[in-house]
């Protein structure tokens, strides 16, 4: 009996392969690590044989967890890590490694584009801001430098539309990826002006056709069926892109107004639902808007580059000074102690800004310069002031996106690791002064993934119908936020931002000094 679907995730490190029943049960998942290899210039890279091998091992390490597995599965479903370039040429064979959202090699030339007169109108169509991570803003600079990789190409993908071309042979996109990078997200189509706009429109033919997963499938083809254990001709669905995958898997659209959802992990993503004609779009020209696989709905988007990142920092520091005393210590070991390093500090008496990715900062504004930092350290501060505020600027970095896309939410879901921590919960809730819940859902993306195959195979009439059965009944109990530290944050967040505001200069300053750093080390290098 054909009775499972199984959603694949790709991460960038992870690849997640995810056995649920039909009506939303998680039965068992399997994960393969996967690898990237950053370079002194801000690259950032993966190889796209191993990611699909990656891909393969993940389903048959699953098959060996459920019995039968490619008897009983109906269909299959993919999402990824999103953003980036993943060049395919002839036969299907890589052109290259992909390059992926963590690369930051583009950034003169997004501040190229972003000086393009009809810069504000790309954003007015795609509701996206320029950054180094997004596939356009690559594909520009690689066109700029590297035109060999694009000549050889046929078609330029996404992580996950590789993955499926490898399990289905069909070389496509989805319309959330496709819209927001160069696209118009009313329309869930590509637009001529955006591709302009990029200096892309000799490279048009690269682009792939768009098909909606919720409503297409392609089969499971023999060579992808003899590497993944699975049968051959299984409907194979293609999901959204990751960041819209685990909110809607986590509740950012259940039917209840002004909800939004936070995947607080090593990134932080900030979502809020809402009808086509209510989207949002800021002056500054920042953020998503990423198409839901629901009819009429779209996700507003702000992303940190680096959420618990920072705090993992935080906790090296620590195991470092330990390990150095003799005392062998890792990071993992000390997150236990978080709560309690919470409870022996006071809130808002400093200031963290957690720009700790050596790519800047993408939301809510842009700047590849942008560094963490204290702000109003004295010396009576110890350890847990430090590791507050370090939680705290990720509360900060929370109200800074939501701000950018209108009002607070008026309820907030949480997903990712951290969710579990209740201090970051309850920094989180009076940051933005919403009660948070948190879904009990293991696996948002996954199960997102396989919601649209649910729908495409018509096990569901819609995908609000699959919603109410999958994840509405997962959400916990709301948490309010604490009114004393909702007051605290609000004081505490005007001089967040007008730090930050302030640094820029300082940030420009201090790239400029790496810079030549790094040019006196390249003359000096036999």
């Amino acid at each position: 009996m054909k009775e499972l679907l199984i959603g694949i995730d790709s991460g960038t490190s992870v690849v997640k392969a995810v056995a649920f029943d039909l009506h939303g049960v998680q039965l068992a998942s399997h994960a393969v690590p996967n690898v990237y290899i950053s370079g002194a210039d801000g690259a950032a890279t993966q190889s796209l044989v191993q990611t699909w091998a990656d891909c393969a091992a993940a389903l048959r390490g699953l098959a060996e967890k459920v019995p039968n597995l490619a008897a009983r599965t109906t269909a299959i479903s993919v999402t990824a890590q999103g953003d980036g370039t993943w060049l395919v040429g002839a036969g299907n064979k890589p052109i290259c490694d992909a390059w992926l959202w963590l690369d930051a090699r583009a950034a003169p030339t997004v501040a190229r584009l972003a000086a393009n007169p009809a810069n504000r109108a790309r954003f007015e169509a795609t509701g996206t801001g320029l950054n180094t991570c997004q596939q356009g803003t690559q594909m520009a600079h690689i066109d700029s430098f590297h035109p060999e990789l694009l000549n050889a190409a046929e078609v330029v993908l996404h992580c996950k539309d590789w993955l499926y071309l490898n399990l289905t042979g069909v070389r496509a996109t989805d319309p959330s990826e496709a819209s927001f990078t160069f696209g118009n997200f009313r329309t869930r189509l590509y637009e001529d002006a955006v591709i302009d706009a990029l200096g892309l429109s000799h490279r048009r033919n690269l682009l792939p056709q768009i098909i909606d997963g919720s409503q297409i499938t392609h089969p499971l083809t023999p060579e992808a069926a003899a590497q993944t254990g699975l049968l051959a001709g299984t409907p194979v669905s293609l999901g959204f892109v990751d960041m819209v995958m685990t909110a809607l898997g986590a509740g950012v659209h259940t039917g209840a107004a002004g909800a939004a959802c936070s995947t607080v992990g090593s990134t932080g993503v900030h979502m809020r639902a809402t009808p086509v004609d209510g989207v949002h779009l800021n002056a500054e020209g920042t953020g998503y808007v990423i198409c839901l696989p629901v009819p009429g709905m779209v996700t507003q988007v702000q992303t940190n580059m680096a959420a618990t990142l920072n705090i993992d920092w935080a906790l090296r520091m620590a195991a470092d000074l330990m390990s150095d005393f003799g005392k062998p210590t890792k990071h993992a070991d000390l997150v236990p102690l978080i709560e309690s390093w919470l409870a022996a500090s006071k809130p808002g008496a400093l200031l963290y800004h957690p720009y700790i990715s050596e790519a800047g900062e993408r939301g809510p504004f842009v700047n590849a310069d942008a560094r963490a930092g204290f702000v109003g350290l004295n010396f009576n501060h110890r350890f847990a002031d430090l590791l507050r505020a370090v939680v705290e600027g990720l509360g900060m970095a929370t109200r800074d996106c939501y701000a950018a896309m209108g009002a607070m939410p008026l309820e907030l879901r949480l997903t990712g690791g951290a969710a579990r921590s209740k201090g970051l919960r309850g920094v989180l809730s009076a940051a933005t002064g919403a009660p948070v819940r948190v879904s009990t859902r293991e696996e948002a993306g996954a199960a997102a993934a396989a919601m649209m195959a649910a729908v495409a195979i018509g096990a569901y009439p819609s995908m609000d119908d699959c919603i109410a059965e999958w994840v509405t009944p997962l959400l916990g109990t709301p948490e309010a936020p604490d009114p004393a530290l909702t007051a605290t944050y609000a004081q505490t967040y005007t001089a967040y931002k007008s730090a930050r505001e302030g640094l820029t200069a300082a940030w420009s300053g201090l790239a400029d000094l790496r810079a030549t750093a790094r040019h006196a080390t390249d003359r000096i290098t036999p």
